[in-house]
């Protein structure tokens, strides 16, 4: 039997830009990206901890280094710059899967594995 885990999550990130008039997605920085274990396209649930607002859209690779988590579209209609998320994926696996945890700084940095 497949069963639903959390994979990767980013918590805390900091949402840095907005952009309305983009197509979609979330910008993540690829080191981040590479942190948590998320792919280009991957599917993600944004959950705003400022605000309880919830979205899935998907992972676009920002530039290294810089920390910056754009959001895009309509969800910076839902989500806006200045607030907290946690940006989860998860995966269908027949074996127990240990997720990747991230937390992190008000600048995006990691600060610390997640538990």
């Amino acid at each position: 039997m497949l069963r639903q885990f959390l994979k990767s999550k980013i918590h805390r990130a900091m949402i840095t830009h907005g952009d309305v008039d983009y197509e979609g997605s979330i910008e993540i920085p690829t080191d981040l990206m590479e942190a948590a274990g998320l792919w280009e396209g991957e599917k993600v649930l944004v959950a705003s901890i400022t605000t309880g607002n919830r979205l899935q859209t998907y992972v676009q690779p920002g530039p290294p280094g810089l920390g910056h988590i754009i959001i895009n579209g309509g969800a910076a209609h839902r989500i806006k710059v200045g607030e907290r998320v946690a940006i989860m994926a998860f995966c269908l696996s027949e074996t127990q899967v240990v997720a990747q945890k991230l937390v992190l700084s008000e600048t995006n940095e990691i600060i610390r594995q997640g538990r």
